[in-house]
């Protein structure tokens, strides 16, 4: 069998454009659309983020976007920032964690800043992924994990099809330190090609 591609070496694209949204890399110039989104979001997000409470200044959002562009390079995280096409405004993070590329299988991760939230940004954004991860990273698992407690973010997996594949009891702990549970959402390479068959013009 052929040795899989050094990841390091493995071509991704500059953004992923949909309909309303556009999906790229984190630049050095993103951080105060960052801290802005932040700053206006802290109570939205703080229930689910434990990061939220760290993050207070314009130079952790610096830090944050640098750190995002050192491991898109090294292909060790793929974090990408999203914006509403329309306006160029900064929505919020998502990307692909808890890579492995032996398999490949990916995890999807979001957050959307509070006066975007309902919109059908993260339901679109999280679309353009799944899409890029099976067609153009050859993956063969997506998966999206959320607190068990949190509707909003649960609901994105279930409106584009993936299956609910387990609930991991107490297995990490919220930003206040209570333990929670965590929901595990899961689309497979199989999944993906019956969808794509069953689809008008698949």
């Amino acid at each position: 069998m052929a040795m899989p591609r050094p990841p390091i070496l493995i071509a991704l694209p500059d953004e992923i454009r949909g309909r309303r949204v556009l999906v790229r890399p984190y630049r050095p110039s993103d951080a105060k659309a960052v801290f802005e989104a932040v700053e206006e979001s802290r109570e939205h997000l703080r229930p689910w983020m434990s990061w939220v409470s760290e993050h207070q200044t314009l130079d952790d959002s610096r830090a944050f976007v640098a750190r995002q562009a050192a491991e898109w390079l090294l292909r060790t995280d793929l974090g990408m920032g999203i914006w509403e096409i329309a306006t160029g405004r900064y929505l919020g993070s998502t990307g692909f964690h808890r890579i492995q590329w032996d398999v490949p299988a990916l995890e999807i991760g979001y957050w959307i800043r509070a006066s975007a939230q309902g919109l059908g940004y993260v339901t679109e954004s999280t679309a353009l992924l799944t899409g890029f991860a099976f067609e153009q990273l050859a993956a063969n698992r997506v998966e999206i994990r959320c607190d068990a407690n949190n509707v909003r973010s649960a609901a994105v997996p279930e409106r584009l099809g993936y299956a609910r594949e387990g609930l991991l009891r107490s297995d990490t702990r919220d930003p206040t330190g209570t333990l929670r549970d965590t929901l595990i959402f899961g689309k497979t390479r199989g999944d993906w090609e019956r969808e794509r068959a069953a689809s008008p013009g698949g």
